[in-house]
């Protein structure tokens, strides 16, 4: 399993709870375009969300508080 560093991605974030949960969220949009353009996906989708953040192409984005 690969498990990155949040130092790996230039985002400043709050948590690693963030990065996991954007990680995460970016893999099934990843898998989601593949399956609707019937296309093979040869390394996993983690993999690619993460480099996808760490190539700046996306940014985690947090709020300054939380309600709650």
């Amino acid at each position: 399993m690969l498990k990155p560093s949040c130092n790996i991605i230039k985002t400043p974030h709050k948590s690693y709870y963030s990065v996991v949960i954007a990680v995460a969220k970016r893999a099934r949009e990843i898998t989601q375009e593949a399956e609707d353009n019937n296309e093979i996906i040869v390394e996993k989708p983690v993999d690619l969300a993460v480099q996808d953040f760490v190539d700046g192409k996306y940014k985690i984005i947090e709020p300054d508080e939380i309600d709650g």
